[in-house]
């Protein structure tokens, strides 16, 4: 007597599955699985009402980050709102991603396709280091990052852009206290590594650079780099609608993370709420900082 096996128990894989093939998992869904790409294009052209122009309201957009480099390391910060148009779409959506040992991520742009670039990029690397037996080197993790900008462009000229701000942490660096590195990219994917020691990206960046330019200290240690990052984003939030401050009253505070020879690490709910506290009761004191 026979036994049927039911659709998708026990059947084979096709090969592959099975095989080591290519080390970038980004080209082994574009073959095999396109649907899951980010947008789920699969290659595909959005189509996207023309009259809308080059920005879609209709969608969800994460707004500012921040990053700067301090001694010893590096760290990236971003606000926690998400706008609709005019409205706020999310109070506390999460842009900031640990996405290896001594990486981090930051994003900007359309929220929804930019959670799921970071997301496939985290797996990116952790795939490579698993078919080729070593990390990718920071400099290509960054080349890694912008190849995946540049596959967004055709729907990034419609609307849905996505950018990325990254910062990581070289182990073979010279000179351990300057390990840390900020890379930056456009639509197209091109990228700018940020020798000034900080950058900043999304709607309040104008505003969060010029508190940067002010307050960057490259000999600062963690803590004052911190209290710097939380700044800039206050007076991003000040003066730009789209950024959200530190919202005392829910307990939503800036996402944190550095990254250092010891490795990426997020900051943890309670020192970023002490700080974002502190910069409150501060600048109550001396609302222009």
């Amino acid at each position: 007597m026979e036994h049927s096996t039911p659709t998708g128990m026990g059947a084979a894989l096709p090969p592959a599955y099975l095989s080591a093939g290519t080390s970038s998992f980004t080209d082994f869904l574009r073959t095999q699985a396109p649907e899951l790409l980010p947008g789920g294009r699969g290659g595909r052209p959005v189509t996207v009402d023309a009259r809308r122009g080059d920005h879609r309201d209709d969608v969800p957009h994460g707004t500012t980050i921040v990053a700067l480099t301090y001694d010893g390391g590096v760290l990236i910060a971003g606000d926690r709102r998400a706008t609709q148009g005019h409205v706020i779409a999310q109070r506390d959506i999460e842009k900031v991603y640990l996405t290896d040992e001594f990486s981090a991520v930051g994003i900007a742009g359309t929220a929804g396709l930019a959670v799921e670039m970071v997301k496939l990029y985290a797996l990116e690397l952790q795939h490579y280091e698993k078919i080729e037996g070593v990390p990718l080197s920071l400099d290509g993790k960054a080349n890694k990052l912008s190849s995946m900008v540049r596959g967004n462009l055709d729907i990034a000229l419609q609307g849905l852009a996505v950018l990325p701000l990254f910062v990581g942490y070289d182990p073979e660096a010279a000179d351990p206290a300057r390990g840390g590195r900020i890379v930056s990219y456009d639509i197209t994917g091109g990228k700018s590594e940020e020798r000034a020691g900080f950058h900043s990206i999304g709607s309040g960046s104008v505003y969060a650079r010029g508190a940067l330019k002010k307050l960057y200290d490259p000999a600062a240690d963690r803590a004052a780099a911190i209290r710097v990052a939380v700044e800039a984003l206050w007076d991003a939030a000040d003066d730009d609608a789209a950024t959200g401050g530190p919202d005392l009253a829910r307990r939503i505070y800036p996402s944190i993370a550095t990254v250092t020879a010891e490795g990426a690490v997020r900051v943890s709910e309670e020192e970023a709420g002490a700080v974002a506290e502190a910069v409150v009761a501060g600048r109550a004191e001396r609302p222009r900082g």
